[in-house]
């Protein structure tokens, strides 16, 4: 690349985020993080991830109890393929309309599928088409709000990686605090109780989205182009970045091959073994060592932030394996910590490196692809575990697993533009957002 085709690079990713320099910050300059629009954010994002947590038990008990198993694969299935085949089109709607609007669209219209649930569970049993029904809307709602989620960090934040560790500690915390209080909600009280909690976060979100305010000239909004138009600019600018595919392409092993069948099979391996309480300790273990991960990331700077979660990837390896191998109990619980950690620490680095290394402009766009590649390897990888059994034993699948995450972190590490990707510094510049 040439000195000019550098500078007007530099230039896209900046447009609408003035405070991203191309050279490095002030020594020892720290910006504010907690201002208005940040905390609005956070309180929007934390209080429905909240909701959100309480979700897999209320469907797990709730649906569970009246349609089994298959009736809660079935409307938990339908939630994640519709998810997967709109979030592209959430990406560009996002970038077009701008990425706040969509969010609190997509908000409004969970307060209407959480609370027709709530509705339906308090008069009785929901026919089972009504819960497929609106497993399909929330699916579609989330396809518009995530991608705008991640492009709207860098427009709120003047330090995304920090924003990003707080939100990734919070999530975490929700997730450790939601099961739990789902569990005791459905067995005081009825589901019904667990969906209504669950529509008003998003009230709550969507008000305190609907507060932020952008200041002129920052915007994510579209230039009324058409849909495959937008579409195909989001594939160019997904596929231009070599270091963005080739982890998608890693990741979508990892989501069939990891992350995908790890739940089955530990949680069958575990219970089997010490009992369902032993596997529910070891999940809560997870969300610790996310929180500490997510610390960490709060405090560490990585010059090649994608350099660094790869090796900090490689102690997710001790998840399955341990787990494989019928370690103890505190071995089990200390293999889930760092787990917990190791994952919470990549996602930090891969977000901050998505949102400061892509134009604001098709950043949703891009965020779409990303997450489309993600979550459909995790979904195949759900789907084929169980068939899988019939080839191996659980053990052994999860040492494939073990095996299979220590090659892809050499893999992330191996490739040049991934390992080589610099931090994008931040330095004094213009509000992102106003009070």
């Amino acid at each position: 690349m040439t000195n000019s085709q550098n500078q007007t690079t530099s230039k896209q990713r900046t447009s609408g985020r003035p405070w991203l320099r191309a050279g490095g910050p002030a020594a020892g300059a720290r910006l504010p993080l907690w201002d208005r629009p940040f905390t609005l954010f956070f309180a929007a994002r934390t209080v429905s991830q909240l909701g959100d947590a309480m979700m897999p038990v209320a469907a797990a008990l709730a649906v569970g109890a009246v349609y089994g198993i298959s009736g809660v694969g079935l409307v938990l299935g339908t939630w994640t393929g519709t998810f997967v085949a709109l979030v592209l089109f959430g990406g560009v709607l996002a970038d077009r309309f701008g990425a706040r609007r969509m969010m609190v669209g997509a908000d409004a219209v969970r307060v209407v599928t959480q609370g027709v649930l709530a509705v339906a569970f308090f008069a009785g049993t929901p026919p089972f088409w009504l819960l497929v029904t609106m497993a399909a809307l929330g699916g579609a709602a989330v396809a518009m709000f995530l991608p705008g989620m991640n492009g709207m960090v860098p427009l709120i934040a003047r330090e995304p990686q920090r924003a990003n560790a707080t939100l990734k500690v919070a999530d975490a915390l929700a997730h450790l605090l939601g099961p739990a209080l789902a569990g005791l909600l459905i067995a005081v009280t009825n589901a019904g109780t667990v969906y209504a909690i669950d529509a008003g976060t998003f009230v709550l979100s969507a008000l305190c989205l609907g507060l932020i305010r952008l200041a002129p000239g920052i915007s994510t909004a579209g230039q009324g182009s058409s849909l495959r138009r937008d579409l195909r600019q989001g594939w160019r600018e997904f596929r231009a970045r070599t270091w963005m595919w080739s982890v998608i392409l890693i990741w979508m092993v990892y989501g069939v091959l990891v992350f995908g069948p790890l739940v089955p099979l530990s949680s069958g391996l575990i219970g089997s073994r010490l009992g369902p309480d032993a596997y529910g300790l070891a999940v809560s273990f997870l969300g610790v060592g996310t929180v500490l991960g997510g610390l960490l990331a709060l405090r560490v700077r990585p010059t090649r932030p994608l350099a660094a979660g790869a090796v900090a990837m490689a102690l997710y390896t001790v998840l399955p394996l341990c787990v494989a191998l019928d370690a103890g109990l505190p071995v089990l619980l200390t293999g889930h910590v760092l787990g917990g950690g190791a994952m919470a620490f990549w996602s930090v680095m891969w977000a901050t490196s998505v949102q400061t290394h892509t134009p604001a402009a098709v950043l949703n766009r891009v965020s779409a692809y990303e997450l489309a590649g993600s979550v459909s390897g995790i979904a195949l990888g759900q789907i084929l575990a169980g068939p899988a059994l019939a080839l191996a034993s659980p053990a052994r699948l999860l040492m494939v697993s073990a095996g299979v995450c220590l090659v892809g972190c050499v893999a992330l590490f191996a490739i040049p533009a991934i390992r080589t990707l610099r931090r994008a510094a931040v330095g004094e510049g213009s509000a992102p957002a106003t009070g």
